[in-house]
């Protein structure tokens, strides 16, 4: 990953601000605002708000449990944007070796990253960058077809992760600890996640970056209106959304967010859909581009350089480096210790932020 020199291209605005909103987010997390706030406000009235901070255990949704679907959604949205201006410059095999790449340094990545959560060398694959990498490639080696079979290939994803769970557990595919997810783990890594979390969850959750190629195309296209991508934006939405909730409702598929079931992964990847549409129309079409929404887009030009400070100098470093003035005013002042660890996150999320922030303004963007 090099840092270099550009001048922003032409884009929608409303991508960054809707990857900058979620990248703050991912990063308050990194800051430890969202456990720090959980704490803070358990059995109180506000106690209801933080548990959506915090993902859903098991069968259920919390707004937490969209914000990766969000990102894995963005990446695809923004990709045939980055295809159209490599073209300009470059031949397909060019595109191809760079995809190929990125793929790999995401792997690399997110690997990496589960060695400094344990501070020890360990093999694991569950973090979202290795997810990334490969739903990355699976949306890039359709990219060409049509919309049709674009659609058709992500739902064939879905049922494909239906019969996988189903034949390897009849009885009760999505059981907590024996599943199929949970036996992919064991094969590729020989262990399992406390947290239930598992690797194959790359498989459905390529639907949300194929969804996001189509959406970003459909952008991309001059064939048709703005009123006609809204509406088609709302319909597809609404169809799967609808459908994912149809699944949990009927009792045939849970939404799960920790294996990425099918019908979690229809009800996040419809929401996210609505949301790019809510953002393109308020910000885009309606030209409104007020200077605070910089606040957000900022973080996301340079989302994935952010996401890695946060997760591992920041963690590290950062949450320290902050209580050293925050319990050093703050204590003396008698305010509880859950209280200062809040303050203090949001000290270390502001610092996050501002890295961001004077990256943006002078003009250095680190690209994988």
């Amino acid at each position: 990953m090099q840092p270099h020199q550009e001048q922003k291209p032409a884009r929608l605005y409303s991508l960054d601000v809707f990857r900058g909103a979620t990248m703050f987010l991912l990063i308050a997390e990194a800051a430890g605002f969202h456990e720090h706030f959980y704490e803070l406000t358990k059995n109180t009235v506000f106690s209801g708000m933080s548990e959506q901070l915090i993902h859903h255990p098991w069968h259920g949704l919390r707004f937490w449990d969209l914000i990766q679907p969000f990102f894995m959604f963005i990446v695809g949205v923004a990709m045939p944007f980055s295809l159209r201006k490599r073209l300009a410059t470059g031949s397909q095999q060019a595109v191809t070796k760079h995809i190929l790449k990125r793929c790999f340094l995401l792997f690399l990545f997110g690997v990496l990253l589960h060695c400094v959560y344990s501070h020890t060398l360990v093999w694991e694959l569950w973090n979202v960058l290795v997810q990334l990498a490969f739903t990355i490639l699976i949306a890039y080696s359709i990219m060409k077809l049509p919309l049709k079979a674009q659609w058709a290939i992500s739902f064939a994803l879905l049922l494909l992760t239906e019969m996988m769970y189903r034949i390897y557990n009849p009885g009760d595919p999505y059981s907590r600890g024996d599943n199929f997810g949970t036996f992919t783990d064991l094969l590729t890594m020989g262990k399992t996640n406390s947290g239930h979390w598992v690797f194959i969850n790359f498989i459905p959750t390529a639907s949300h970056t194929v969804w996001g190629v189509i959406c970003g195309k459909i952008l991309l296209s001059r064939e048709k209106k703005d009123s006609n991508k809204m509406m088609y934006f709302i319909t597809a939405g609404l169809i799967i959304v609808c459908a994912g909730l149809i699944l949990d409702q009927l009792n045939i598929t849970p939404v799960i967010k920790r294996i990425a079931t099918s019908s979690f992964t229809l009800i996040s990847g419809g929401i996210a859909i609505w949301v790019l549409a809510l953002c393109y129309w308020s910000i885009d079409l309606r030209k409104n581009h007020k200077k605070w929404l910089s606040i957000f887009a900022v973080v996301g030009t340079n989302s994935i350089f952010i996401y890695l400070f946060s997760e591992t100098v920041g963690i590290q470093w950062f949450r320290g480096f902050g209580m050293i003035f925050t319990q050093g005013i703050l204590a003396p002042l008698l305010l509880s210790e859950k209280i200062i660890l809040v303050i203090n996150s949001l000290l270390v999320l502001f610092m996050f932020w501002y890295i961001t922030y004077f990256l943006d303004s002078k003009k250095i963007y680190f690209r994988i």
